[in-house]
C-alpha cells in the first residue's frame, strides 16, 4: 500500500523559515514533487526532484527561497521554504510519479500518488 504523509506545517510569521517533510512508502519512485493551493485557488506546482538525476525545478515564484532535497527514492524528500510571506499560504502536498523519465514534472497529471497535505499559514 502506497502511502504519502506530510508533516511539518504550521503557523508562522512573515519572514520566517519552515522545513516540510514527506514521506513515502509502499513503492520505489521515480521523482517527487511539492504542489500546494491556497483558498480559491487551483493546485500549483512548487518544486520537484527526480531521483535517477538529482535534478531540481522549482516554480518561477518560489526560486531562491524554497529548496526541494532528499538522499534517494527510498527516503523522505523535504521542502525548505525561506522568508516565507502571506502569500505562502495554502495545503502543501506531496505528490509522487513512478516513471523516472517524465518530461514535465511541472505538470499536476505527472503524478500517480498524493499525501493528504499539510497547511502552512503565513501571518504578517
Amino acid at each position: 500500500q502506497v502511502q504519502l504523509v506530510e508533516s511539518g506545517g504550521g503557523l508562522v510569521q512573515a519572514g520566517d523559515s519552515l522545513s516540510l517533510s514527506c514521506a513515502a512508502s509502499g513503492r520505489i519512485f521515480g521523482a517527487m514533487a511539492w504542489f500546494r493551493q491556497a483558498p480559491g485557488k487551483e493546485r500549483e506546482f512548487v518544486a520537484a526532484i527526480r531521483w535517477r538525476t538529482g535534478r531540481t525545478f522549482y516554480a518561477d515564484s518560489v526560486k531562491g527561497r524554497f529548496t526541494i532535497s532528499g538522499d534517494n527514492a527510498k527516503n523522505p524528500v523535504y521542502l525548505q521554504i525561506n522568508s516565507l510571506k502571506r502569500e505562502d499560504t495554502a495545503v502543501y502536498y506531496c505528490a509522487a510519479d513512478l516513471e523516472s523519465y517524465t518530461s514535465d514534472l511541472r505538470n499536476y497529471h505527472a503524478y500517480d500518488y498524493w499525501g493528504q497535505g499539510t497547511q502552512v499559514t503565513v501571518s504578517s
